[in-house]
């Protein structure tokens, strides 16, 4: 077995062309690529890969192994649960993609999968493991193979909130 004599740490790569808001955590080997926009007071967990040209707001959680390409454009005070997928190309390997656009206030679970060109709407919740195969629209609960609206916001916000007592 040979020793490690090389003291580096093994660490993020963000680009020098990036720009980074104000107290924001980048956790272990993820990836922030050329001309992204990242807010204040965002977390970006592990391994995640932030690709070129994406625009994050402020207030963001993005948890591990979240894959976000370019074209993508996230709000402020979104949640994107771990291991999430954003897609920007329809039909592979095309010239030309469609980012998604997620608006203020989102929150979306863990596994999910979101279709190329697709508009996530202000205060809406995309449940863990969902297919958002079209756009969804604001304050409502989407969930499945494909998505569907199965709720409203204002409900998932009483059974949350029922839950925390």
């Amino acid at each position: 077995m040979s020793e490690n004599t090389d003291k580096t740490p093994v660490i993020n790569f963000v680009s020098p062309k990036a720009t980074i808001g104000n107290n924001v955590k980048i956790w272990h080997f993820a990836y922030i690529g050329n001309d992204t926009i990242i807010g204040n007071n965002v977390m970006i967990g592990s391994l995640t890969h932030v690709d070129y040209g994406v625009k994050i707001g402020n207030d963001c959680r993005i948890e591990g192994s979240v894959y976000i390409p370019p074209l993508t454009e996230i709000g402020n005070n979104v949640f994107i649960g771990p291991g999430t997928t954003f897609t920007n190309d329809p039909y592979p390997m095309s010239k030309k993609m469609v980012g998604v656009i997620v608006e203020d206030g989102a929150i979306i679970g863990g596994r999910s999968v979101i279709k190329p060109g697709v508009t996530i709407g202000r205060n809406s919740v995309i449940a863990m493991a969902s297919v958002v195969t079209k756009d969804v629209p604001p304050d409502v609960v989407v969930m499945g193979h494909p998505a569907q609206v199965k709720y409203s916001r204002s409900h998932y916000d009483q059974k949350k909130n029922k839950w925390e007592e």
